[in-house]
């Protein structure tokens, strides 16, 4: 071969690899590397523009989405997770596997966390009703009452999407997710009945560990806004038994006087002022804040200010709200 010609081909090489198109795992792994996930939600976003192998660009967006659900970007990952899903292609290397009916399943779940029953319906309608996996027809069916109690504004409207929840119960396709069944009645209608089968029937789910006190369901309008038949109310958490282990281990983190509970993380400013008038009136010092996240959305928080005696926490989850502390 020539040798002028050989080395042009080196040249050639060498150049196209310095500008290989980066893959959705390097992507995702370079994200991990940034201070915070603000950082890491605007990175995936700019890096996604450089992707044109449909694999990659789907996993890619699938990170991005479930980086948004993360930090409560409901919208945002709704929107993300519905783009990846209507990317024909298969998974990429390196990340997670997800069919695409999963993703639309992941939309809906995102559009529910945000208020946003209509957008669920709609994706609840398309081709992933006629689903042949027996797993995510059992979501489609659970999140059609989900989003009926979404659309709910007294108790009454409650009955319907309840009577089927039971219903569900009974039927053995549902099988997959009879214990999310089993936390929503109990959730909605404070029968501890039902957490009783959670733990019994479910000890080591996540479900089992939320009627435990050991994990907090995240505040979201979904949650939040669905009237309630009653209050859920949780358990002291699985470590509270001093018997199993040390008094150190267990000792709660004292709350000071510039301690803030956090109730909620809302896109719509007047869903934010609704919880934070609903929480006044049962006593607590609330009152609604506004933050604007590394996309450039403001997003209106929903704090109160803690009491000083430690026991603002307990007396907010009593109430029906869960929180977690902020500074």
């Amino acid at each position: 071969m020539n040798r002028r010609l050989f080395s042009r081909l080196i040249i050639f090489s060498v150049a196209a690899l310095a500008f290989a198109e980066p893959k959705a795992k390097d992507i995702a792994s370079e994200a991990a590397k940034k201070t915070n996930v603000d950082e890491s939600i605007s990175y995936v976003s700019t890096q996604i523009k450089n992707l044109t192998v449909p694999a990659e660009k789907r996993a890619a967006y699938v990170f991005l989405a479930s980086l948004q659900e993360q930090m409560s970007l409901y919208p945002e990952a709704q929107k993300n997770y519905a783009i990846a899903a209507g990317i024909a292609a298969g998974d990429a290397e390196g990340m997670p596997k997800k069919t695409n009916e999963q993703l639309v399943l992941d939309a809906v779940r995102c559009a529910l966390c945000s208020g946003d029953y209509a957008t669920a319906d709609s994706y609840l309608n398309s081709s992933v009703r006629n689903s042949k996996n027996a797993v995510i027809l059992s979501y489609v069916k659970l999140y059609a009452q989900w989003s009926a109690l979404c659309r709910a504004e007294t108790v009454n409207d409650l009955n319907e999407p309840l009577e089927l929840l039971k219903a569900y119960l009974k039927v053995d396709s549902m099988k997959s997710v009879h214990p999310v069944i089993l936390l929503t009645l109990w959730y909605v209608t404070g029968d501890k009945s039902w957490s009783n089968q959670i733990t019994k029937n479910y000890p080591s789910s996540t479900e089992a560990a939320i009627v435990k006190g050991d994990v907090q369901l995240l505040p979201t309008p979904f949650w939040f806004f669905v009237p309630k038949s009653g209050v859920a109310e949780q358990g002291t958490g699985t470590f509270s038994d001093v018997s199993t282990v040390t008094s150190e281990s267990v000792a709660p983190v004292p709350a000071t006087k510039n301690t803030k509970w956090q109730l909620g993380l809302f896109k719509t400013e007047s869903n934010a002022k609704l919880l934070c008038e609903e929480v006044k009136k049962k006593g607590f010092d609330a009152y609604v804040t506004s933050e604007v996240r590394a996309s450039g959305t403001t997003y209106f928080i929903v704090l109160v200010k803690d009491d000083g005696t430690n026991t603002t926490a307990d007396k907010l989850r009593s109430s029906g709200y869960d929180c977690y502390p902020v500074e």
